[in-house]
């Protein structure tokens, strides 16, 4: 099958909207994606301007205020440091009229494949979590039961209340045991009916205690143990990403149509206070 009519930019497209719509963790509204800017390649990094506090005085009618005090700014720095690549063929034995399915088909498993790398990469970020801003650990894994896992999200929105996190935008990603205890509680069947039957982010399954609760199979553990249940506000953390090569090419060994194409990221937590961590086992 030639490659003709073969157009790489609609296909780069196609893998892109895959990966967007696919995320849990990197999606908008769980991650801030400001900060993408012009990618060119891995190693490139992104700087993001942080404004410090403002100090503010008291003023008295006809007096001198203080001289104006300088902005202090920090810049993190946001580094594209990691790559992910695909590269796969489909054999020239296969019909005309089937090829390009098959071709389709791949297409969505590749980008598959590298939302899944990315979604595991920005949840292992959990890690630079603020001290006293966890409940349990990994030696005292906390192990929630129907009747309390609704007060664990409580519990946590309460820490994001003491570090002044904004209350509007707040998130939670739980793997799929504890949202089966969640729907064992009224509280939460009562709070989530609304919201689930509009159409909802990828992973959303409900409200609860303040926040967005998203479903998935990618909340950190340690073989089935010490799950890592993150709650946050997208100002946590930012991802930024690029998909930089889509080609289609002849393997020069192969009677077939191959397509390879290289995608890379990079995700950092910047305000280590607006998440909470829950460390739990499964009962």
């Amino acid at each position: 099958m030639a490659l003709d009519n073969f157009i790489p930019t609609i296909w780069s497209a196609r893998l892109l909207v895959n990966l967007q719509k696919a995320l849990v963790y990197g999606q908008t509204g769980v991650v801030n994606r400001d900060y993408e800017g012009e990618i060119k390649n891995v190693g490139d990094t992104v700087k993001i301007n942080a404004i410090g506090a403002i100090t503010v005085g008291d003023y008295t009618k006809n007096s001198t205020i203080s001289d104006p005090s300088a902005l202090t700014s920090s810049q993190p720095m946001l580094e594209i440091n990691q790559a992910k690549y695909f590269n796969f063929y489909v054999d020239d034995i296969d019909s005309v009229q089937t090829k390009p399915k098959v071709m389709d088909a791949a297409m969505r498993e590749a980008a598959y494949s590298l939302r899944d790398a990315a979604d595991q990469y920005i949840a292992s970020l959990y890690t630079g979590v603020a001290a006293g801003n966890t409940i349990g650990d990994d030696s005292s894994p906390i192990v929630p039961t129907a009747s309390n896992a609704y007060e664990y999200l409580v519990d946590m929105g309460v820490l994001l209340d003491e570090a002044n996190v904004p209350q509007a935008g707040r998130w939670v990603i739980v793997p799929p045991w504890f949202y089966g205890l969640l729907l064992k509680d009224d509280r939460f069947v009562k709070a989530g009916t609304a919201a689930t039957d509009a159409t909802l982010r990828n992973g959303q399954v409900g409200e609860a205690a303040g926040f967005t609760v998203l479903k998935s199979n990618n909340v950190p553990n340690d073989s089935g143990t010490k799950y890592k249940i993150i709650a946050g506000h997208p100002m946590a953390w930012s991802f930024a990403e690029q998909i930089l090569k889509v080609e289609a090419y002849r393997p020069h060994n192969r009677f077939a149509d191959a397509v390879k194409g290289l995608h890379v990221y990079g995700a950092k937590l910047v305000r280590s206070s607006a998440i909470a961590v829950l460390t739990a086992n499964r009962s």
